[in-house]
């Protein structure tokens, strides 16, 4: 038969492999760098044979990401076989790749140590070396499971119980044989590029009730410059990670008795959390935002009328027993808006009273699965800018346009935005577990209608299937933390069903009842998270106007001692964060250890900067500024805070 490989026509005899069908059409240079091929809407390995009827066949070269990622499928194996030698009362669970690499899951009797992981390297550069062939075959299910019950493998039994269609297909590299679908490179030679990560604690299936199992992390790449330019950037993220920069200049700390994902926030943290906090109150009052408190927690009928209860009760803390309905029954609440919506309800409200915008710095509480703890990017409480605008139908394309301008006004100036990225986050209309509330055509309408208004934005994005909230759709603006992991910053959730649940009706025009739409809006999202991502920017150097300390006096001898504390004492009265080391240190090691907790303004004060009123200003990044009257350092100093320069 005639196959078309690379813009060519094949002849293939009948039966052939894959490989011998490339080989005729590729240059050898070529042929060595190809993994895979894609036939259809199928992936196969180069020892498969030549399905018949095949009219294209697509090579699948190594540095596409499609390759990349075969080749980490395919190194993850090569660790389980390496694990395997080295331990061999380990049991295999799964291996896939990920984004970042690869990951394998492994049942053992003690930890993995820093020490097992470099052997466990050493192994796999001998497997690599050894080149072994990745080869394939089928079995039926039973087959399979009377297969791995005889290794003892009861990890791979279960995943094989719970397959539905038959055959099993199944992979071996040397005396390791996995279950796999496959396809694999052809052999471990391609899979040399590689490095292990960590080892970290992972429940089996993501159970906490399961066993913990040990789970390694790799990377692998088609060429070792790739791979060394990715350790590289990654000895850079753990120079930015904030969760050591963050520890290490004490913005924050954990605590193993107070709980997994319950920070500490430390002055330095809280006093950068507070800054933001005004600011962005203060701009959203400008905006004509109404400041709302309400309650940290309610009655478990309350989240029964918001839906909460229904879809969202794993992720709640209760206080009582959710089942028993002959006593009271109350739960944190993991989000602000039924609360706000009691506002609205207060009176009955008219057209001309909407939009409202409400605004809550709101303290938040969510059940987050222990594994997701990282940090300030993944917590159990945390602090949010939330919002909600009440809106009329005529208003709404509006109001969003002025939630996003405002939601990248303040991303903009902190310095996130560049980094940002968009998602409309839609329903799955297959409805997964019950997960959406309202009809089809409701949530049809509520969609068109944003993608309408984002297009309309000029708004970049893509979208996520099964990412709405179960009220309705959502704009995500989204960030990578210094590992690559992205969580949403800031969402723009447009509700179309709250407003019935709660009754909220206004009087329109005509003297009818009628529904708003709601707006769920944050304009700068979770305070702990935007403060982990502004440590990782800026590498702890957080910019003037909102670091913890803006300046710091430092006397050159004791009589300057009195001067400094009587000028900090006149900038505080100003507003700005002031202190004076008035150590019995030399100068030099004064100066040293400001720049090492990132203060951005070093004030140098000697005999003659007190006898002229004058001071010498060091800048952590620019340096030596020069001796300047105090009324002058003022002015430099205002204009750099008031105008949120980035220095």
């Amino acid at each position: 038969m005639e196959v078309r490989i690379e813009g060519q026509n094949v002849e293939v005899a009948s039966g052939s492999d894959i490989a011998t069908a490339l080989k005729a059409a590729l240059s050898g240079k070529k042929f060595k760098s190809v993994v895979a091929v894609r036939i259809g809407e199928k992936e196969y390995d180069l020892s498969a044979p030549v399905p018949e009827g095949t009219q294209e066949i697509e090579p699948i070269f190594a540095e596409t990401p499609a390759g990349t990622q075969i080749i980490r499928h395919s190194t993850s194996h090569v660790m389980a076989l390496a694990v395997k030698r080295l331990f061999p009362k380990a049991l295999v669970t799964i291996g896939p790749s990920i984004d970042t690499g690869f990951y394998y899951d492994f049942d053992v009797e003690t930890p993995f140590t820093q020490g097992d992981l470099e052997k466990i390297e050493a192994e796999m550069a001998r497997i690599c070396e050894a080149r072994l062939p990745f080869t394939r075959r089928e079995m039926s299910k039973e087959e399979a499971v009377r297969h791995f019950d005889e290794l003892g493998e009861k990890y791979k039994v279960e995943i094989i119980e719970g397959i539905d269609a038959p055959p099993v297909s199944l992979y071996k590299e040397g005396e390791f044989e996995d279950l796999c679908r496959g396809p694999h490179v052809p052999h471990t030679g391609f899979c040399r590029d590689f490095k292990l990560l960590s080892v970290a604690g992972a429940y089996w299936r993501g159970d906490s009730k399961r066993k913990m199992l040990q789970r390694i992390y790799g990377v692998a790449f088609p060429k070792k410059e790739e791979l060394d330019e990715y350790l590289a950037r990654q000895a850079e993220a753990l120079k930015r990670d904030h969760n050591k920069l963050g520890r290490e200049l004490e913005f924050f700390t954990t605590v193993d008795t107070i709980g997994q994902g319950l920070p500490v926030l430390l002055p330095k943290g809280a006093r950068v959390i507070q800054t933001l906090q005004r600011w962005v109150e203060d701009v959203e009052q400008a905006h004509d935002y109404q400041l709302t408190k309400t309650p940290l927690f309610a009655k478990r009928e309350f989240f029964k009328i918001s839906g909460h209860w229904d879809h969202y009760l794993d992720g709640m803390f209760v206080m009582g027993d959710p089942d028993d309905y002959t006593k009271e029954c109350f739960a944190l609440r993991p989000m602000t808006c039924p609360f706000q919506y009691q506002v609205f309800l207060n009176r009955q409200r008219s057209y001309r009273d909407l939009p409202m915008r409400l605004g809550e710095t709101s303290t938040l509480f969510r059940n987050e699965d222990s594994g997701e703890m990282h940090g300030l990017i993944r917590v159990r409480q945390f602090t949010i800018s939330e919002g909600h605008n009440i809106v009329r139908p005529d208003q709404l394309e509006e109001e969003f346009r002025d939630c996003l301008e405002l939601a990248k006004y303040f991303l903009g100036t902190v310095g996130l935005l560049d980094g940002c990225t968009f998602r409309f986050s839609q329903w799955d209309p297959a409805n997964p577990n019950n997960k959406y509330e309202g009809t089809a055509e409701q949530w049809e309408h509520a969609q068109s209608t944003m993608k309408q208004i984002l297009d309309d934005l000029g708004v970049e994005y893509t979208v996520g299937i099964d990412e709405a909230a179960f009220y309705g759709p959502k704009l995500d603006i989204q960030y990578h933390n210094v590992f690559g992991k992205e969580d949403t910053l800031v969402t723009i959730q447009i509700d179309m069903l709250l407003a019935q649940r709660f009754g909220m009706y206004y009087i329109d025009e005509n003297g009818e009842k009628a529904l708003p739409y709601i707006l769920h809006r944050t304009s700068l999202g979770c305070y702990e998270r935007t403060l982990a991502y502004l440590i990782e920017a800026y590498a702890g150097a957080l910019p003037t106007w909102m670091a913890p300390e803006q300046v710091r006096f430092l006397a050159v001898t004791d009589r300057a001692n009195g001067y400094c504390r009587e000028q900090a004492a006149a900038l505080r009265a100003l507003g700005f964060r002031v202190t004076v080391d008035d150590r019995n240190e030399k100068i030099g090691k004064k100066i040293r250890d400001a720049q090492m907790e990132k203060i951005p303004y070093m004030l140098i004060v000697g005999d003659r900067d007190v006898e002229n009123g004058t001071v010498s200003p060091r800048h952590r990044a620019d340096g030596d500024l020069g001796a300047m009257p105090m009324e002058q350092f003022i002015a430099l100093l205002k204009g750099v805070v008031d105008g949120k320069e980035k220095k």
